[in-house]
């Protein structure tokens, strides 16, 4: 049997005959699509190899008659149970369910569109394949011309993994891809398992129960950079995981008009000051939904509209509106006798006066906001006292730390809490200096020791500000709950349109036979 030297995404790898090799991680790296559906072998036999960022596919999520959500997986008191959340009349409500419940759980088709990655690492259990149909055929054209002109945009995706693996008496982890020509025989009930390193990912420190914290562990593989708490996670150094835990952080984003906008999490501990800015509201229904108890809107249009409606108003640039705050009023009342418009009150200013109108919640305009409060807030003032999203700009620096990366943002708009998980660590021999650590945004590969660490009780824990990539953004704000849809728009002249295509519904069987994979623990021989 021979070996093989393997570059995978910068991890060169040399596997020679005889070597034992110990399987420890499995990584979708990319996804071979074929034509699920078709009767010509010349086609069947074509695959296009595609990346993880590629357009969206239609996928499954999970139900069991009500919508289940699994959450994490915990110990309490003695008995091993999941962390599980449903819905029931428009409210969240979470349950323990123990791993020895009877019954059986069938994951059902829903509307939810997925990117390629979601589905790759959520929706495919280990090497296996599934039918998926991409959305947009035209899209999926433009970024690759492999697929037959007559494509009807159902697909099976095959995963291409990257095996991560350990060698006897080695530390370092080698990385190689699944389709790697080389052949090995499975030889784990052969060799004893303790001579191989053991590591272990985020993930698997995430599965440990609360009971099983603090730890001590040697990192081998982490996150680059020299900014703190990233410099804790270089190979070699031995750091102590105190605990998991949920913590809140504020999602916000720099305004800008170019597409190359930052986005943040903040900690709710965060020291700097903040002053407000305008917002920019596209319809009337977006000012209903800003209007908020602590003080009225004042606004002023920038684009004109005419209204269908004659009980309606018109809006020319220029006019400014008094939008009023939420509470029971005369106008309140007055306004439920106007379907679809916003009660508010027109600044005339050549009179000097107000006159009460009502604004068509559709109205194709525009509003830019005219802040008058020059008041400096801190991060929780501000969450608590308006609504979200809103608009600011940081006026007084957080001087509790070095680099303050949101102080020269022009505009920041804070848009929503975000619960996340987080590891809270420090060095083994730095136990006084503690930080948060996000476990869904960070890669390392650590091995456990024996050491003992002691709880921590008197010193503070540091967290930051988190810059996260335009990916994560997205894949934050998709499953956070989604604001009412407008009313419809005012009726425009009906237009002439093409019959859709429609699409064949997918096969039933969604997983497909195929041989026996390696899975992770195993130990095999080149």
């Amino acid at each position: 049997m021979g070996g093989s030297i393997s570059e995978t995404f910068g991890h060169e790898s040399c596997l020679s005959t005889g070597d034992l090799i110990k399987v420890v991680d499995l990584k979708v790296k990319k996804l071979i699509a074929s034509n699920s559906e078709c009767e010509d072998d010349s086609l069947c036999s074509a695959t296009v190899e595609l990346p993880l960022n590629f357009p969206e596919a239609e996928n499954l999520s999970i139900n069991q008659g009500e919508k289940i959500i699994f959450r994490s997986v915990e110990d309490n008191n003695g008995t091993v149970t999941v962390n599980c959340r449903v819905e029931k009349d428009e409210h969240l409500q979470d349950f323990l369910l123990p791993v020895s419940q009877g019954g059986d759980f069938y994951e059902s088709e829903d509307k939810q569109i997925y990117s390629l990655k979601e589905v790759a690492e959520w929706k495919i259990p280990k090497s296996r394949c599934r039918h998926v149909m991409f959305t947009n055929i035209c899209d999926i054209q433009n970024h690759t011309n492999k697929f037959p002109v007559d494509f009807d945009g159902c697909v099976l995706l095959s995963p291409i993994y990257e095996v991560q693996a350990v060698m006897k008496f080695q530390k370092e982890i080698v990385h190689f891809l699944s389709d790697l020509d080389v052949e090995v025989k499975d030889v784990t009930d052969c060799y004893n398992v303790n001579s191989f390193l053991q590591p272990l990912s985020m993930e698997d420190i995430l599965e440990r129960t609360s009971n099983d914290f603090p730890i001590v562990v040697a990192v081998i593989e982490g996150s680059s950079g020299n900014r703190q708490p990233y410099n804790l996670l270089c190979p070699g150094r031995e750091i102590v995981i105190y605990k998991k835990h949920q913590a809140i952080r504020i999602l916000a984003s720099e305004i800008k008009s170019d597409l190359q906008k930052r986005h943040f999490l903040i900690p709710t501990s965060y020291k700097g000051k903040f002053k407000r800015k305008p917002r920019e509201f596209p319809t009337a229904y977006d000012l209903e939904i800003a209007r908020s108890g602590k003080e009225e809107l004042h606004v002023i249009a920038t684009k004109a509209f005419e209204s269908p409606c004659e009980e309606q108003c018109s809006v020319s640039i220029g006019d400014q509106f008094l939008v009023p705050r939420c509470q029971t009023s005369e106008v309140d009342q007055k306004r439920k006798e106007v379907e679809n418009a916003l009660a508010c009150e027109q600044i005339l200013l050549r009179n000097k006066t107000d006159k009460k109108v009502f604004l068509p919640m559709c109205m194709e305009g525009g509003f830019v906001e005219i802040v008058h409060d020059k008041k400096q807030y801190e991060l929780l003032e501000i969450c608590k006292d308006f609504c979200m999203p809103c608009n600011v700009k940081v006026s007084i620096r957080d001087l509790s730390i070095q680099e303050d990366i949101l102080a020269g943002i022009q505009t920041l708009q804070l848009e929503e809490e975000i619960t996340d998980t987080y590891l809270i660590i420090s060095l083994f021999n730095n136990p006084t200096e503690i930080w948060e650590v996000p476990v869904h945004r960070v890669t390392m590969a650590a091995q456990l020791l024996s050491k003992d660490a002691e709880e921590v009780v008197l010193f503070p824990v540091n967290n930051f500000v988190e810059e996260i990539t335009e990916e994560q953004y997205c894949m934050m704000r998709r499953y956070e709950k989604q604001a009412k849809n407008p009313p419809p728009r005012p009726p425009k002249a009906p237009m002439i349109k093409e019959p859709k295509t429609s699409f064949p519904t997918a096969p039933a069987q969604n997983f497909l036979d195929t041989p026996k994979p390696v899975k992770v623990g195993r130990t095999l021989c080149l």
